[in-house]
């Protein structure tokens, strides 16, 4: 196996003095790959370099993780405050957030979590390789009151040592403006759908100027996402001329322009991957042959707009489409 230094990984320092590594390995492959495959592969990417792993609870796979990590722990490999670990409480445990932690702490095999993420804003869940149709039938839209007795759970976890660092994924300026508001712990982190054709940059300039780092899920396009999330008019990331174009000329494949990019914009980035080539060529990607000033200018035309990750599965009855979860015009769509 093909081993990068991982101190040469370049590390984000956090509002409150945590470092969290640029690149981590993204863990949900359920739709595609069993809990052991993906182990596996998570125990691989430790042994290449990576510190930084990305978990969920619902992504139904944490006691095969934590299995590789408690033998990467017991085998000398890494030490536990040598890696960076997340998790996220799923969205049918807003209202039991420290019960849903401490299973994950359980599963993992830790005793803390580096990062606890709210995994989205809304209540609303759905069962595993769902179809686009599925909808739950009590869902419900954004609810500010009941977000902040989750969110005043998370703040508990961390005073109680459970997870070192907490934060939010999914969210929008609305709704990250009412959180900032009323909170008492700020989140540090937001995870998000970010790639070149999807790129947004006023979520991402709103998060940055209120000390709020950023985590982009989806990084190269998500091209094995479930099928619940393609629509037709979906455009291809690692198809774009313009990535393509500088791809050939740095002799990578176009996804590792994609993280290139990513880093370099200032993001932490998360790709998912089994194969360990893959896992190599994705971390030395990004510690090596940086995209030039043009490059980075290029890419930043390419924007499309182009959200994968659309949620069709949490819209509640009255809801009109996909949109009504983003708050586009800039309004929460709460009726």
């Amino acid at each position: 196996m093909q081993k990068i230094d991982c101190g040469k990984v370049p590390k984000i320092t956090l509002s409150n003095g945590s470092v969290i590594p640029v690149i981590g390995m993204g863990t949900f492959g359920s739709d595609n790959y069993d809990a052991h495959t993906i182990a596996k592969a998570v125990k691989s990417g430790i042994e290449m370099g990576y510190r930084h792993i990305d978990c969920a609870s619902v992504y139904d796979n944490e006691k095969e993780i934590g299995a590789v990590l408690k033998e990467v722990f017991d085998d000398g490999i890494v030490k536990r405050d040598e890696i960076w670990i997340t998790s996220k409480v799923w969205n049918d445990k807003h209202n039991n957030v420290i019960e849903s932690c401490k299973q994950t702490l359980k599963d993992l095999q830790l005793e803390y979590l580096d990062l606890y993420l709210v995994h989205w804003p809304f209540p609303n869940f759905h069962p595993p390789r769902c179809d686009v149709n599925t909808r739950q039938e009590n869902a419900v839209p954004y609810i500010h009151e009941n977000y902040m007795k989750t969110w005043e759970q998370m703040e508990s976890l961390q005073k109680m040592g459970l997870t070192k660092n907490i934060g939010t994924s999914n969210m929008t300026i609305p709704k990250m403006k009412l959180l900032l508001r009323d909170c008492n712990i700020k989140p540090v982190i937001n995870e998000m759908e970010i790639h070149p054709h999807f790129q947004q940059q006023e979520l991402f300039d709103f998060l940055k100027s209120n000390g709020i780092e950023v985590i982009g899920y989806s990084p190269i396009g998500s091209p094995k996402r479930p099928e619940r999330d393609r629509t037709p008019e979906d455009t291809v990331d690692i198809e774009d001329p313009v990535i393509v174009s500088i791809a050939r000329r740095l002799n990578v494949h176009p996804a590792v322009v994609c993280l290139k990019w990513a880093v370099q914009r200032g993001q932490i980035t998360i790709p998912f991957t089994v194969k360990e080539d893959k896992l190599y060529n994705n971390i030395k990607g990004i510690i090596e042959d940086p995209l030039t000033d043009d490059d980075m200018l290029n890419i930043s035309k390419i924007d499309k707009g182009n959200r994968l990750i659309k949620g069709q599965v949490f819209l509640w009855k009255t809801a009109e489409s996909w949109e009504d979860l983003w708050d586009l015009d800039g309004k929460i769509k709460n009726n």
